[in-house]
């Protein structure tokens, strides 16, 4: 069944946006509703198979389940190991220490989960600025998580999925000549913000001192999940497919630490509301009948960032592998920093906005995280004029006969094993 041309899964889709956009009181009963009534409807008017579906998509919402939980609990211990009561004695005492803290989740998102990278940049705010922290610096901060690892074939789930099918990490490597300029644009402007907002502390309190279990604790499970992915993606991949190791290294590594330092298991209800509300976005958007992107070309590629602000950028991804014709390096820009400009575009800002509620407002996000938005494009003109579109195939598959949009089309899709991982 269609409307003007268009599935009405669409439709169902576009409402429970537009709900969750409107009633941002109550996001997670509104995208329970739209993941009822999307499945509803293709149950009764489709051949959809639910049981099959659910088969398919399984290990990922539970790797995003494993790492949410996990990560909140994580963000818990660095913020009681002190760091962050420290930080004022090394950052700067006017804008440019939240500048900083910027440049630091950015980076930890480089070779860490952006989930973790964005939860460690909440609880460094918490501290810093006495959790008086404006909206647009909270965008900031995922924003930050989100470039950094948009470049990096272990800091975000899509580049992985791209370095798997056969994209050369240095081919990813070329979105951070989007993410730098990017970082910058929207770091200064969001740091003016908060310092206007609320000023960061200045000095440590006195007897600040860092916990070092707690610290090592952190350590131990970040090096868990990153262990695991890096690790399966260079062996088996397969195994990816079929369990959410991810997601269990990083609860072995959570209970087998809490004999050490007891977790704060008092955080997961409101962590679990989060991220139930995720997944019933996640599974919303795997139930929509897409099959095919418009034609590879720079043009398409922007698109598809505005796009996953609102849509799973993972199967976006996984269909941009299938079609072919893609320039690695801006695609990876743009699926993975695109879902900065909406709180609930990534995991990360999801993952945030548990920490912080007063996030989950899409008119406030983009009132006050305009510079997220203009970051992107941003980025994206600066990484065209340095690099210019250049398809490459895959490893195995064949090659790109032109950068032309008509030649893209004529390329043959390759055959690809994706690993199953979080947004």
């Amino acid at each position: 069944m269609t409307i003007a041309g268009i599935p009405v899964e669409f439709f169902l889709f576009a409402a429970t946006l537009l709900g969750v956009a409107l009633f941002h009181g109550q996001t997670l009963y509104v995208a329970l509703t739209g993941m009822v009534l999307i499945a509803a409807y293709k149950l009764g008017f489709t051949d959809f198979s639910l049981l099959k579906h659910l088969g398919h998509e399984w290990v990922t919402l539970a790797n995003l389940l494993g790492l949410l939980l996990g990560f909140a609990l994580l963000a818990d211990h660095f913020e009681k190991s002190e760091i962050p009561a420290i930080l004022p004695n090394y950052l700067p005492d006017d804008w440019k220490g939240g500048f900083v803290m910027l440049i630091l989740v950015f980076v930890i998102s480089s070779f860490l989960d952006n989930i973790a990278a964005a939860m460690i940049g909440g609880a460094m705010a918490t501290v810093l600025y006495q959790r008086r922290v404006h909206i647009g610096y909270l965008a900031a901060i995922v924003a930050a998580s989100n470039a950094g690892g948009a470049g990096s074939v272990v800091g975000d789930t899509t580049t992985t999925m791209l370095w798997i099918a056969g994209a050369s990490p240095l081919q990813v490597l070329d979105a951070y000549t989007a993410a730098v300029p990017a970082l910058l644009f929207f770091g200064i402007i969001a740091a003016r913000q908060q310092h206007a907002y609320q000023p960061i502390m200045k000095d440590a309190p006195k007897g600040a001192h860092v916990e070092y279990a707690r610290l090592a604790i952190v350590a131990i499970i970040l090096v868990a999940a990153v262990g695991a992915n890096v690790w399966f993606n260079l062996n088996n991949p397969a195994v990816l497919e079929h369990f959410p190791v991810i997601g269990v290294a990083v609860w072995v590594a959570v209970l087998a630490t809490s004999v050490w330092r007891k977790p704060s298991w008092g955080l997961l209800p409101e962590a679990v509301k989060g991220s139930v509300f995720l997944l019933s976005l996640v599974l919303c958007a795997s139930m929509m009948p897409v099959d095919k992107l418009p034609v590879a070309s720079w043009i398409s590629t922007l698109g598809l960032g505005f796009l996953s602000a609102v849509f799973d950028n993972i199967p976006l991804t996984a269909l941009a592998l299938r079609q072919g014709g893609y320039d690695w390096g801006i695609l990876a820009y743009a699926v993975g920093f695109g879902g900065s400009m909406i709180w609930f575009g990534s995991s990360a800002g999801v993952a945030l906005s548990n920490m912080y509620p007063e996030a989950k407002s899409v008119g406030a996000w983009l009132k006050g995280g305009w510079h997220v938005a203009v970051g992107y494009v941003l980025g994206f003109v600066i990484l065209m004029a340095v690099h210019g579109w250049h398809p490459e195939p895959l490893r195995g598959a064949k090659p790109v006969l032109a950068a032309t949009p008509a030649a893209a089309a004529q390329a043959n899709p390759t055959t690809i094993n994706l690993p199953i991982a979080p947004k």
